[in-house]
């Protein structure tokens, strides 16, 4: 039998499309950490490369390891010439160099240290591909059964790959399961010899409520995120796959959070919005205030003595009480030519009030002249 050209075409192209796995690149899902209950759900079935989040199965079996007695936190790992070689991102580690294990735990929240990540593969398992074989094996365990892992770090690997449903899965079992190790998630910086590093989730500081976990990126899988939040007696496990930057990624996270505790308490999601409105206006208000109280200023004169121009500054704040009333006194002097004079000024209103005490002032025969405390404006640059 005969093919044709496109027929051939056709014939290889089906037999890629099967071979190859459905890659959905956008994906995300939450769920209720205590009953299971799924609140929302796009592709959470669908493989896509994990990237960093892999970390997390790493330290799930770290975690198991540190529970069986196997390694305690205070146990050296040595590094080997392997592990020198991972990219970024890494902590620079150098052969026949150690690192505790909680070092390594620190290593792998904060800074995602991918040769951190081989040096715990190879003290677990000897081999980072024997390792790797091992976390497949735990994670189907514990029903993550599309889940495929072929290093300790989630660098680039076609067949490494897993899905939304599945890292959420993890994320639960990390904070149910290690109780006393889950605190490590919410690290915000950790100091390693002379250097700080800050956690790459840095959602963690403006969604109330989250307690980590991870983040991961490489190039063919976009921005991914698991987290864990805790708001008003209720844990959400939430997982973006696939985010066209940390802020766009983020920005998902926190709407497909809202919506789902939206879903859980309405009157507590709706309470809580509006706290969170009155705490953002008032936080608003208070440096607005503070913005306009301390760049404007009056001068009430020029004299030739410190002592003369500090008296006129107090006596214009009791002329006006209700414009400088808590405003504070300032002399400043100034030579010109032979002479030096010292200008009674008081500093620390806002605009408004410097101009109508002035004008208050100028009534009662005091010479007034409003200006813009320079030193002040620098301090708030």
């Amino acid at each position: 039998m005969h093919l044709s050209f496109f027929g051939i075409a056709f014939v290889l192209s089906m037999t890629l499309a099967i071979s190859t796995p459905a890659f959905a690149k956008y994906a995300s899902f939450v769920m209720d950490a205590d009953t299971g209950r799924v609140l929302h759900s796009v592709n959470a079935d669908t493989r896509n490369y994990p990237a960093s989040l892999t970390k997390m199965m790493t330290l799930f079996m770290l975690f198991e390891a540190i529970e069986q007695k196997k390694v305690s936190l205070n146990t050296k790992m040595r590094v080997s010439r392997r592990a020198t070689w991972q990219p970024p991102s890494r902590l620079g580690l150098k052969l026949g160099a150690t690192i505790s294990v909680e070092d390594a735990i620190y290593a792998l929240v904060t800074k995602s240290a991918n040769d951190v990540a081989t040096v715990v593969a190879e003290a677990l398992g000897g081999t980072e591909w024997e390792f790797a074989k091992a976390m497949t094996k735990r994670a189907h365990q514990i029903g993550m059964k599309s889940t495929n892992f072929r290093n300790a770090s989630g660098l680039p690997n076609r067949r490494q790959l897993s899905t939304a449903r599945d890292m959420a899965l993890l994320g639960n079992e990390l904070w149910k399961r290690f109780p006393k190790y889950y605190g490590y998630f919410k690290t915000q910086k950790w100091k390693y010899k002379g250097r700080t590093y800050g956690n790459h989730n840095k959602l963690m500081k403006t969604y109330d409520g989250m307690d980590g976990i991870k983040t991961g990126y490489i190039r063919a899988s976009g921005f991914n995120l698991v987290t864990s939040v805790n708001r008003g007696g209720h844990r959400l496990i939430g997982v973006v796959f696939g985010g066209k930057t940390s802020k766009h990624r983020n920005n998902i996270m926190a709407r497909i959070l809202d919506n789902a505790f939206t879903k859980i308490d309405p009157q507590m999601m709706a309470a809580y919005k509006s706290n969170k409105k009155a705490e953002q206006a008032k936080k608003a208000y208070a440096i607005a205030s503070q913005r306009r109280s301390t760049a404007w200023g009056v001068q009430v004169g020029a004299y030739t003595s410190i002592k003369t121009a500090r008296v006129q500054a107090i006596a214009a704040i009791k002329r006006a009480p209700s414009y400088l009333t808590g405003a504070k006194t300032k002399v400043v002097p100034l030579k010109t030519g032979n002479k030096k004079v010292y200008r009674a000024r008081v500093v620390g209103v806002e605009k408004r009030e410097a101009y109508r005490a002035c004008k208050a002032l100028k009534r009662l025969r005091q010479p007034c002249m409003v200006f813009r405390d320079k030193t002040q404006v620098a301090m708030k640059r």
